[in-house]
C-alpha cells in the first residue's frame, strides 16, 4: 500500500531505575545495538535490522515508566501538513529543534487526551543494520547476541479518554481501527489497536484511570521459534516473566510478555495478520475478552491487566 503520512513507530523514551543494570540488560540480554548517548544522559538504542540511528532511549528517574513514544512521517511537508491539521482539530503542538533528540530532526509535540507525551518527527540518521546495501547476507553476528528483535514494533498505553485518542489518530493522523475490546456495557470501548501501515498494529490504548502509563513496549521477532528462543534467554538470565509464551485471539499475535530490571513491561511479538484500511474492525466482547487475551488457557491474567509503570 502507498504510505504518505504517518510511517511507524520510530521510537520510544522509557525511564529505569538503574542505567548501568539498563544499558546491561538491553545490550546483552535483548541484544539491542547502543548507538549512542547524550548530554541528558540518555542512552539510545536500535534493534539489529533497523535502519535509523535510534529506537529505545532510556535514561535514569526515581520512576519507571514512558517518557514520550514518537512516529516517523515520510516527509517534513508531511510533518508541516500533519502540524496544521492537529492544531485545526484543537490540538496544541511544540517544536523540539532538531538535535535535541541524538540524530534525529525538527520534532512536533502533543500531549494526547490519554496524558502522554506523543510526537512526530521526519529525520533521522540512517546508520545501516550493520550489512550493507549491496548484496546483503540474510544475518550477522548482531543478529544472533542476546534475544536480538528485528524491529521496535508497537507499544501498549494506559490512560483515560481513549475515545478521544481514537479520534485524533484517526481523523488527523490517519490511522484506522484493527481491533476492539467492549467494556461490559457492551458499548464503551475499553481498548483500541491501531494502524498506520498494514501491521495489525502500531499503536494500542486501553482506558485507565491514571494517565500516562505503559503497559508494554513490544519487539518484532523473526518466528515462533525466536520467540520461544528469546523465552530461554529469560530463563537463563532470570529475567520475570508475566505472561508466555501464548498466543493472543486479539491480534492473532504469539508472544511472552516479561519485565526489564526496573519494571518495565516489555513484549517479544510475532505473527498476526495483515490488514488493509478498508478491512472491518473486529470486535471483542467482554465475556470473550480472557480467550482474546490468552487464547489457549483463556485467562484473564490479573498482572497482564493491572500492572502497569
Amino acid at each position: 500500500m502507498a504510505m504518505t503520512g504517518v510511517l511507524r513507530p520510530g521510537h520510544v523514551a522509557v525511564r529505569v531505575l538503574d542505567l548501568d543494570e539498563a544499558v546491561k540488560f538491553y545490550g546483552d540480554v535483548m541484544g539491542l545495538v547502543e548507538t549512542g548517548r547524550d548530554d541528558m544522559g540518555r542512552v539510545y538504542f536500535k534493534c539489529w535490522d533497523e535502519q535509523d540511528h535510534s529506537s529505545y532511549i532510556i535514561r535514569e528517574a526515581e520512576q519507571a515508566g514512558v517518557d514520550f513514544v514518537g512516529f516517523k512521517v515520510l516527509d517534513t511537508a508531511t510533518l508541516d501538513k500533519l502540524e496544521k491539521g492537529l492544531n485545526a482539530y484543537g490540538v496544541e503542538t511544540r517544536r523540539l529543534e532538531a538535535g535535541d533528540l541524538l540524530e534525529t530532526g525538527e520534532r512536533v509535540r502533543f500531549t494526547l487526551p490519554s496524558g502522554h507525551e506523543f510526537e512526530l518527527y521526519a529525520e533521522k540518521t540512517k546508520v545501516g543494520n550493520g550489512m550493507g546495501l549491496t548484496n546483503p547476507a540474510p544475518w550477522y553476528t548482531q543478529s544472533e547476541h542476546g534475544i536480538a528483535p528485528v524491529r521496535l514494533d508497537h507499544m501498549l498505553l494506559y490512560g483515560p479518554d481513549i475515545a478521544k485518542v481514537k479520534a485524533i489518530f484517526e481523523d488527523v493522523l490517519g490511522f484506522f481501527l484493527v481491533e476492539r475490546v467492549l467494556a461490559e456495557d457492551n458499548e464503551t470501548e475499553a481498548g483500541i489497536w491501531l494502524s498506520c501501515s498494514h501491521k495489525v498494529h502500531d499503536i494500542a490504548f486501553v482506558e485507565y484511570p491514571e494517565p500516562g502509563k505503559l503497559h508494554h513496549t513490544s519487539f518484532l521477532m523473526d518466528s515462533w521459534e525466536r520467540v520461544l528462543r528469546a523465552g530461554d534467554i529469560m530463563s537463563m538470565n532470570e529475567v520475570a516473566v508475566d505472561i508466555g509464551p501464548t498466543r493472543h485471539g486479539i491480534t492473532r499475535g504469539c508472544t511472552i510478555y516479561a519485565w526489564d530490571p526496573s519494571g518495565n513491561r516489555f513484549e517479544t511479538f510475532m505473527g498476526g495478520y495483515h490488514p488493509y484500511p478498508d478491512y472491518e474492525t473486529i470486535t471483542w466482547t467482554w465475556d470473550n475478552f480472557a480467550q482474546g487475551l490468552d487464547y489457549p488457557q483463556r485467562k484473564l491474567h490479573e498482572s497482564f491487566l493491572t500492572i502497569v509503570s
